[in-house]
């Protein structure tokens, strides 16, 4: 239990780390808020899919794998970079991932290169999954973070702020409030979502433009909210702090392909209206433009029995119309025939005449 205070703000609330317990099994509002992102991160993406034009299926492997890699992936981060030598004396600890230590860039470089191979393999746009993905990682990091503030963990140092945050774990860092690092970042990854779903349904120009733009924004508030925390991990071979240096590489990775790429129109799925033409992409077409829920199979019944019942009709209309057309064709011959033999018949008498007097 922790007694959590923000005295310029005059809050304090009382947290116990332990959300409910089954026996004696219990269960931690960590792992609860985890899942709750990782649901929400979920049916956003699956929503995303049909924008995306990404096969729903298809992408549920890629998610699943992807789940499996992140894991992995954040645990091999953490276990890398630890400066302790608890994993070299205990090798098998580096698999009690319940006892906790898991690292967030492992966790994204993980999930993305298993669930690339995936999509790939699946025979997706790799880079429109990226994408994907990425609004999804902002989604799950906004709440997961609050998991870290009901650990009481993932602070920073001390603040004179009106927003410092003070408890148990924090006294034993800090003698006065610290800066909750936690809330910071989780701020930043909601701005983040809110600008790059705008962006990616309205300004995207080509597959995996979200997903660098989002590298450069989560990169950079990392830099700087890692800067201010005290549980960070530092690299062996330099005097800083390991997602700091993995936020610098990034960043400047990720602007580099955007200048490189910055003329590219490649695009699968929403985006820039003028791309979309460009790539003869059309919006998704509103649902009740669609489909009004109304069965059309007794339609079909109709017209195809009015298909089958028009030629008795209309072929008596037809034969009629044949047999007038015949008979006036006859008669019109007949008349003509007649009117040839008159012809010859006056002919011949002109010709037994005998001469005219005045000839």
């Amino acid at each position: 239990m922790y007694n959590v205070q923000f005295p310029g703000l005059g809050i304090s609330v009382n947290i116990n780390p332990v959300a409910f317990s089954i026996g004696s099994m219990t269960v931690k509002w960590y792992g609860v808020i985890i899942a709750v992102g990782f649901l929400l991160a979920f049916l956003y993406a699956m929503k995303s899919c049909k924008k995306m034009r990404i096969d729903d299926d298809k992408f549920l492997d890629v998610v699943i794998v992807g789940i499996i890699g992140g894991i992995i992936g954040a645990r091999a981060y953490y276990v890398l970079f630890d400066t302790s030598s608890q994993y070299i004396k205990n090798p098998v600890s580096a698999l009690y991932i319940w006892e906790g230590g898991l690292g967030i860039y492992g966790g994204i470089i993980g999930g993305l290169l298993c669930g690339a191979l995936m999509a790939k393999h699946r025979k997706l746009s790799v880079l429109a999954v990226m994408d994907v993905a990425s609004l999804g990682f902002l989604i799950g990091q906004t709440i997961g973070r609050w998991g870290n503030f009901v650990n009481q963990e993932a602070f920073g140092v001390e603040t004179s702020l009106p927003w410092g945050m003070t408890s148990e774990a924090t006294s034993r860092i800090a003698s006065g409030p610290v800066h909750p690092c936690f809330l910071y970042e989780s701020l930043w990854c909601l701005l983040g979502f809110v600008l790059l779903h705008i962006f990616s349904r309205k300004f995207r120009r080509y597959d995996g433009q979200v997903f660098l733009l989002y590298i450069i924004w989560y990169g950079v508030g990392r830099f700087f909210i890692e800067g201010l925390r005290t549980d960070s991990l530092i690299t062996p071979f330099l005097p800083i702090r390991v997602s700091q240096l993995v936020a610098v590489i990034s960043v400047i990775a990720a602007v580099v392909l955007l200048i490189v790429f910055r003329k590219r129109t490649v695009l699968t799925g929403c985006g820039s209206k003028k791309i979309m033409e460009l790539n003869s992409l059309v919006d998704e077409i509103p649902e009740d433009m669609i489909d009004d829920g109304t069965s059309t199979v007794f339609e079909t019944i109709d017209l195809n029995d009015d298909a089958n019942t028009a030629p008795s009709e209309t072929g008596d209309e037809t034969h009629q119309e044949s047999e007038h057309d015949a008979n006036s064709e006859t008669s019109s011959q007949g008349n003509l025939e007649s009117d040839s033999e008159q012809l010859k018949t006056e002919s011949d008498e002109s010709q037994e005449l005998p001469p005219s007097d005045n000839a």
